[in-house]
């Protein structure tokens, strides 16, 4: 799937439409599904920008260059496609449950040397706002408002609230 927002998306917007995008896709995939398709998506907002996975090591160091020493906020989407049981009527349509967590996260300011390091590790490049909070990152981590799992890109107790309704 193309992860681009749409001209005059909202971060939101964007997050619940790539994450039901990526339902989707599993249900086409698997038609005859019956059980709950669970897809996320996690993007880091940084003012009025959208941080989403980098697509260099460069563009991996200008995000971090740009989080340093600052707040942004990450937020994940969350999808629930759960399709109709063999019990029911096979025109019964699929239900849908789309919901955001939001977590707000204080960089500590890092040296560009730290930034060299830290992407030479590798882990940035594949992690919306390159970095993982749960890896090597940690240390710059000054404080978080909000669900850490989120952060990591699945906020369980999101889930857990999604799943037994």
């Amino acid at each position: 799937l193309p992860e681009i927002p749409l001209a005059a998306e909202t971060p939101e917007a964007f997050v619940c439409r790539m994450a039901e995008a990526k339902a989707h896709v599993v249900l086409a995939r698997q038609p005859s599904l019956r059980f709950p398709i669970l897809a996320a998506d996690t993007v880091v907002v940084l003012g009025n920008s959208i941080l989403g996975k980098p697509s260099s090591p460069e563009d991996a160091r200008r995000m971090l260059r740009e989080l340093s020493g600052n707040l942004h906020t990450v937020l994940t989407a969350v999808c629930l496609l759960c399709p109709p049981d063999q019990h029911t009527d096979s025109a019964y349509e699929v239900s849908k449950d789309i919901r955001v967590a939001s977590t707000e996260v204080k960089f500590l300011p890092m040296t560009q040397q730290e930034i060299e390091d830290y992407v030479a590790t590798g882990e940035p490049l594949d992690k919306a706002g390159a970095y993982a909070i749960q890896g090597f990152a940690s240390k710059y981590i000054a404080w978080i408002h909000g669900d850490y799992f989120n952060v990591v890109g699945l906020p369980i107790s999101l889930v857990w609230q999604m799943l037994k309704r």
